[in-house]
């Protein structure tokens, strides 16, 4: 089969990016592969968002313009997905820009068959310099035992992730997301990558992770989100690893639920980093509140954790102990980081 005969339905979830959103979309319409549709799904942009997407809809017969209520981003690609003809789903950030001869290259790789997935690396752009990242696993195909030890075993639990749960830099046979509705919640707003690819890769049969194959452009704007505080983290967090434990338990992951504990314990370690920088001055409190409650607690003192970075040390020595004066001093710590 000629690998154009693939259709391919790129799906970009746009939201107030009117400053990047041209050069994302004229990236994918650049493709040297030609067989594609992109869904641009516009989620109530306040901004020139939703008007760029339609001025693209009517000069391409090959882009469907959606819009819809403010829902997040997860709801914006399953009802990307939901529009799309393809036989294989690519999501792109609206923010994010990709190289010319990314599709072709992905599509190089496939075989045509159900549950297969390509991934590529990508290009950290950052505002002043630019970045390579590459995949922690080994380029190669992984089928059978193979892809369950080497990926499927490895999708969370672990400090540093081996396998990257974005949902971009991912070409996706369709039929992986199939069945799997049920483990979206719409609120998670951090995380949110993860109810969406964990059921999906646990489906895959076949996943390609390409060699030096720096396609993808991600674009990092420092100073923004990273170091703002955000009061529903910790809600978000419990309401994903309900998404987890589900997924894991259905699919029958072998020792699902200790790999969900341990990645809710380091989940757990972003919470605290967040709350250390709430505002309020109350702060001690929100943090007592949560990792002084009985069931967080048994989670973290009967969870075993490796932590190596030495900041993920000190925040787990502060969920282990919320109550002394070490959470004073992590917050010095951060402030001072953060400058």
């Amino acid at each position: 089969m000629k690998k154009e005969s693939y259709k391919i339905s790129v799906i970009v979830p746009v939201y107030n990016k009117e400053s990047y959103l041209k050069e994302c979309i004229e990236s994918i319409l650049g493709q040297s592969y030609r067989n594609l549709e992109l869904i641009l799904v516009d989620d109530e942009s306040t901004d020139q968002s939703g008007t760029i997407c339609e001025s693209y809809g009517q000069s391409d017969k090959r882009v469907v313009v959606l819009h819809q209520k403010n829902a997040g981003p997860t709801a914006a690609c399953v009802a990307g997905m939901h529009a799309a003809t393809g036989e294989y789903y690519m999501f792109v950030d609206s923010d994010d820009y990709v190289d010319s001869k990314m599709l072709a290259e992905m599509a190089a790789r496939l075989k045509g068959i159900p549950g297969e997935v390509v991934c590529c690396d990508h290009i950290l752009e950052k505002q002043k310099k630019t970045e390579a990242v590459y995949s922690a696993v080994a380029p190669g195909v992984y089928t059978g035992e193979k892809l369950n030890k080497e990926i499927k075993e490895k999708l969370i639990g672990q400090e540093q992730k081996v396998f990257p749960m974005s949902r971009c830099m991912k070409l996706c046979e369709r039929s992986i997301f199939e069945g799997n509705e049920k483990y979206y919640d719409y609120d998670i707003r951090f995380g949110d990558d993860s109810h969406l690819m964990y059921p999906a890769m646990l489906n895959s049969s076949r996943v390609v992770i390409m060699e030096k194959a720096l396609f993808y452009h991600y674009r990092y704007v420092e100073g923004s989100i990273i170091h703002r505080y955000d009061e529903r983290i910790y809600e978000s967090v419990e309401k994903l690893m309900v998404s987890l434990s589900g997924a894991a338990r259905d699919k029958k992951v072998p020792d699902g639920e200790q790999m969900v504990a341990r990645e809710h314990c380091y989940m757990l370690l972003y919470v605290l980093k967040n709350e250390l920088r709430n505002p309020d001055r109350n702060y001690k409190k929100k943090i007592r509140e949560i990792f002084c409650d009985p069931k967080v607690r048994e989670l973290i003192l009967n969870t075993p954790l490796s932590v190596m970075d030495r900041t993920n040390a000190l925040l787990y020595l502060g969920m282990q102990y919320p109550d002394s004066g070490l959470i004073s001093i992590l917050r010095m710590m951060l402030k001072i980081h953060d400058r």
